[in-house]
């Protein structure tokens, strides 16, 4: 994701309060802070990506349970932000049935994501992603961009660029609190993008 370094690099800045802060080039950062309802919910694509031991990690691992999915990157200020929360929630809400499902968009992958995992204490499960899983995530133009899935696998949330701990927070604990249905269990759409 050079493209998306370069952005960061040269005109992307933190910016905090009310404004939501992205590594991106031009994209206008958005935080769609409520749930979308039921009926509106689109199944979130699968993928097949490695973490860092080199196990295969799929979407569809994850049916039945609340799916935090984060797109980010270690050189990505507003990640940094995030990542103690994403933390937290993971600590606070797995037993619950939550996952945090982090996708580094590291062109160096492993060799800069391991480390820096280690020095944030990063309690939930790492993989390297590439253009293809982001094209499957409708392009994924800015950094963070974090999906909320609900037990059916379906995108229930949005938070694109620095959002609101809160908003995502309150999203996880109705999600929570939502049983699957029957209706719709099974609806991740097939895999697309695999690990090299």
């Amino acid at each position: 994701m050079t493209v998306l370094r370069l952005a960061a690099v040269t005109g992307t800045a933190l910016l905090f309060g009310y404004f939501v802060a992205a590594c991106s080039h031009s994209q206008p950062s958005v935080s769609i802070a409520s749930l979308k309802p039921g009926k509106d919910r689109h199944p979130a694509p699968n993928f097949s990506l490695k973490d860092g031991d080199g196990k295969t990690v799929s979407l569809t691992d994850y049916r039945g349970k609340v799916v935090l999915l984060d797109f980010w990157a270690t050189w990505c200020g507003p990640c940094k932000i995030e990542i103690p929360w994403f933390i937290d929630f993971q600590r606070k809400n797995q037993d619950k049935g939550l996952v945090v499902l982090g996708v580094s968009m590291d062109d160096e992958g492993w060799e800069v994501v391991k480390p820096f995992a280690k020095e944030m204490k990063v309690n939930y499960r790492l993989v390297i992603g590439n253009d293809q899983t982001a094209q499957l995530y409708g392009g994924v133009d800015a950094l963070p961009t974090t999906f909320l899935i609900d037990r059916d696998g379906r995108i229930a949330a949005v938070h694109v660029g620095l959002a609101d701990r809160k908003a995502i927070e309150n999203g996880i604990e109705q999600l929570l609190e939502t049983p699957a249905t029957n209706a719709s269990a099974g609806s991740v759409l097939p895999v697309v993008a695999r690990a090299e």
